[in-house]
């Protein structure tokens, strides 16, 4: 299965509690921050809600 790193570019200040605590599921707490994810269903769906913080990387797979 493939996987796609996440980065998180923009900050979580002033953003609404529901877009924070996605970020911080996805081990993203502060700007800069990097997190390899599965690519299934559940990880496009928290990069959907809070897709213009991050920046998304697909990496090849098996």
């Amino acid at each position: 299965m493939a996987n796609m790193t996440i980065k998180l570019v923009k900050s979580l200040n002033g953003r609404l509690e529901k877009q924070i605590l996605t970020a911080n599921s996805m081990g993203l707490r502060k700007i800069g921050d990097t997190t390899v994810q599965p690519d299934n269903a559940q990880t496009r769906g928290k990069i959907a809600k809070i897709g213009y913080l991050l920046k998304v990387t697909e990496e090849g797979g098996n």
